[in-house]
C-alpha cells in the first residue's frame, strides 16, 4: 500500500531487522511484528521479477502505512527486468529494495537468482546500477560469505569490492557459506558453520560500507555483543518463531524510552486490526499462523497454540477465536 503523505519512513539505522523469510513475512507477520517494535527494520518475502512484471504486482507490493520502516527484497538476475520491477515498486515508496544474492534452493538456482550470482560479482554490479537508476532508495545486497569450494575471504572481499565500486554502501551478510548442491535450502542455514569473523573483517577492511550481520542469532544479548564489531543485525526465524523478544528490541537496541507493550495489548491490536480483513474474505488461520509463538515460554502457551490451530481454520472462523485464545491465557 503507498504510504500516506502524512508519515514518513522511520530516519532510525537499520541496526536491528527481520530478514526476509519464504512463506512466514508477509504482511500480516510484518503488521504483527510493528506491534512488538516501532523501530525494527521489516522485510517481505523474496519477490521475483517475473511475479512483478507477469504477475499481480499489487498483490505482492501492498503494505499498511504502519509497516514502516519497510524493505522489498527482489530475487532476479536480468539487469532490464530487475529495473523494470523497481520502477513497479516506486510507487509504493519502500524504504529500501534488497537483491537476494543468498539464496541457495534449487527453485531460485534454476532462475540464476540468488547464491548462484555469486559466481559473477560484476553481474550483480551491474544488476545493482541498473535498479539504482530507477530509484532514490538505497538498494541493497543480501549474499553469504562464499558459495560452495570459493569460500576464502579474498573471494567474499572480490565480491563486495566489485559491487561496492559500483555504489553499493551496505551489505546484509549471511556468515555461512551456501553449497549450491547437496544441501536443501534448511541444511544450508544450519550444516555449513557461521563465520562471523569474516564479517568482522569485512567491516574493519570497508569501514565506509555499512555490514549487516545475519545468521545463528537467537538473541538480544547476542545482538548487542556483534553491535560492537558491524553495522547492524539481521534476525530470521528466531523472531518468527519467539516474537515477543521483537517487544525488546526498542529499549534495548534503539534505547527508546516507551515501555514495552504487553502479550494481551498487542493481541488485542491485531484482533482489531485483522476484523476487516475478515470481512474480506481472508481466512482467519492465513493471519493467525503468525502469532502462535507469541507465548512461547509462557505457562499455558501450548493450550493457546492449540485452540488457535484446532479453530482458526473451521469455516467462518472469527475474530472470537483469538479472544477465546486470549481468555485462555488470562484465565488458565
Amino acid at each position: 500500500m503507498p504510504k500516506d503523505d502524512k508519515l514518513v519512513a522511520n530516519p532510525i539505522s537499520r541496526r536491528f531487522s527481520v530478514a526476509p523469510m519464504m512463506d512466514w513475512t508477509d504482511r500480516y507477520c510484518r503488521y504483527f511484528h510493528r506491534l512488538l517494535s516501532h523501530h525494527t527494520l521489516l522485510y517481505t518475502e523474496m519477490v521475483t521479477t517475473g511475479a512483478l512484471i507477469h504477475g499481480d504486482a499489487q498483490r505482492h507490493l501492498y503494505y499498511h502505512h504502519m509497516e514502516h520502516p519497510i524493505a522489498l527484497q527482489l530475487g532476479g538476475s536480468d539487469p532490464t527486468a530487475l529495473a523494470q520491477s523497481v520502477r513497479i515498486a516506486n510507487p509504493y515508496q519502500y524504504d529500501e529494495i534488497n537483491l537476494n544474492c543468498g539464496c541457495p534452493s534449487d527453485r531460485v538456482q534454476s532462475g540464476q537468482f540468488g547464491a548462484i550470482l555469486m559466481k559473477d560479482p560484476s553481474h550483480v554490479a551491474d544488476c545493482f546500477q541498473a535498479m539504482q537508476a530507477e530509484t532514490s532508495s538505497p538498494i541493497t545486497i543480501k549474499h553469504r560469505i562464499g558459495i560452495d569450494e570459493q569460500d576464502s575471504y579474498q573471494f567474499l572481499c572480490d565480491f563486495v569490492g566489485t559491487v561496492a565500486d559500483a555504489g553499493c554502501k551496505t551489505f546484509i551478510v549471511h556468515a555461512r557459506k551456501a553449497w549450491l548442491h547437496g544441501l536443501s535450502p534448511k541444511q544450508n542455514r544450519e550444516v555449513p558453520p557461521l563465520e562471523y569473523e569474516k564479517v568482522y573483517q569485512l567491516k574493519r577492511d570497508h569501514p565506509q560500507l555499512e555490514i549487516i550481520i545475519n545468521g545463528g542469532i537467537n538473541t538480544l544479548e547476542q545482538t548487542e555483543e556483534l553491535l560492537d564489531h558491524v553495522d547492524g543485525v539481521m534476525m530470521g526465524r528466531q523472531a518468527y518463531q519467539n516474537p515477543y523478544l521483537l517487544a525488546e528490541v526498542d529499549q534495548k537496541i534503539y534505547h527508546s524510552t516507551q515501555p514495552n507493550p504487553s502479550r494481551v495489548q498487542v493481541l488485542e491490536q491485531f484482533a482489531e486490526a485483522i476484523t476487516s480483513e475478515l470481512a474480506k474474505g481472508i481466512k482467519l488461520s492465513h493471519m493467525t499462523r503468525h502469532i502462535l509463538g507469541l507465548y512461547q515460554g509462557v505457562p499455558g502457551a501450548r493450550k493457546y497454540r492449540r485452540y488457535i490451530s484446532e479453530n482458526a481454520h473451521l469455516p467462518n472462523a472469527g475474530i472470537e477465536v483469538l479472544y477465546q485464545a486470549l481468555s485462555n491465557m488470562t484465565n488458565p
